[in-house]
């Protein structure tokens, strides 16, 4: 187990490191000029100076080599320094921290939607007997996934907002304000999970231990949740990994369609301005998000299957000698 972890641990170290190595490269190709966009947004008018230029390339060390630039970023990131931003002026680190509660917030309750909607609907779709419901339920995650996250978020606000006045529209001003986005939010993501779970589910209940259990005389119910919703649960459980990602990334939709503040919305502006540094830090807070969670997954699997920790070799191996 300590060598599993320190192997995950190793990997989500390389993760982050690539994640922020990328984006450097790809930012600093771009055809773009961070000097010029802070002058404008300033306020400067005409030329400026070339003294101007040099003190502010100095003051953001944009007149270093760009592989001197990468090193001592690099650096500052490991001490979460991630510089100065240059379309807002403040700290990249005080904006993320300003921003982030509202995106945690946002985040866990689509998260929470997603394991219910997700689940449940899995559940539904392979313990109903009527042929018609249970196909029609299998069916349905599929819709759910192929919906785009800005339009399902434009029809819940024409519906809930604008025709029943249930939920407000845009804003971040109470709980009844997180309802929409994050609905917007779990519903691919719930699709997704459904149809894995779904799969699980429909291949864990032809096992030979699921007919051994219906011929003890358990009841349904108790075949569906204390036989096979655990190793059902395995495929959904590395999969959850991945969407939490997807949830963080639906975030910069949501938060942008509802006008809510947040991460996403500050990603959003930060491309648009061409903040290098504030991007970077963004996309390190992602990817660390990602990571955590991932190598969280990663710890609790071997756990429900310790047959994780077996080398490669001897998991190849045992159906061989379980068959001798």
């Amino acid at each position: 187990m300590v060598q599993y972890t320190a192997r995950r641990v190793a990997q989500a170290i390389a993760v982050l490191w690539a994640a922020y190595t990328v984006t450097f490269v790809v930012l600093y190709a771009l055809p773009s000029d961070p000097v010029s966009i802070l002058l404008n947004q300033a306020g400067g008018t005409g030329r400026p100076s070339a003294d101007q230029v040099a003190k502010i390339q100095a003051a953001y060390g944009f007149d270093d080599p760009i592989v001197v630039q990468y090193w001592h970023h690099l650096v500052d990131a490991f001490q979460l320094d991630f510089g100065q931003s240059v379309s807002r002026g403040q700290s990249v680190t005080s904006l993320l921290a300003e921003n982030l509660p509202p995106t945690i917030a946002l985040t866990a309750v689509a998260l929470v939607l997603t394991t219910l909607i997700g689940g449940g609907l899995a559940f539904l779709a392979t313990y109903v007997g009527w042929r018609p419901l249970r196909s029609f339920l299998h069916r349905l995650p599929a819709v759910g996934v192929s919906f785009p996250t800005f339009w399902v978020g434009l029809l819940l606000i024409q519906l809930f907002s604008f025709s029943l006045g249930w939920f407000p529209a845009t804003g971040s001003g109470g709980v009844s304000s997180l309802v929409l986005p994050a609905l917007t939010m779990s519903l691919p993501t719930s699709g997704i999970l459904a149809q894995v779970l779904i799969r699980g589910l429909d291949d864990t209940l032809d096992q030979a231990h699921i007919a051994t259990a219906r011929a003890k005389g358990l009841s349904r119910l108790t075949i569906h949740t204390k036989h096979a919703l655990k190793n059902a649960s395995l495929p959904a459980l590395t999969i959850l990994g991945v969407l939490v990602g997807a949830t963080v990334t639906n975030a910069v939709v949501a938060e942008t369609v509802f006008s809510r503040l947040g991460i996403g919305r500050l990603a959003q502006q930060a491309v648009l301005a061409q903040d290098i540094p504030l991007v970077q830090g963004i996309v390190v807070l992602a990817a660390g998000v990602f990571v955590v969670v991932n190598l969280v997954v990663d710890l609790i699997y071997p756990l429900l299957d310790p047959r994780v920790l077996q080398p490669t070799s001897s998991r190849s191996l045992a159906p061989l000698e379980v068959a001798a």
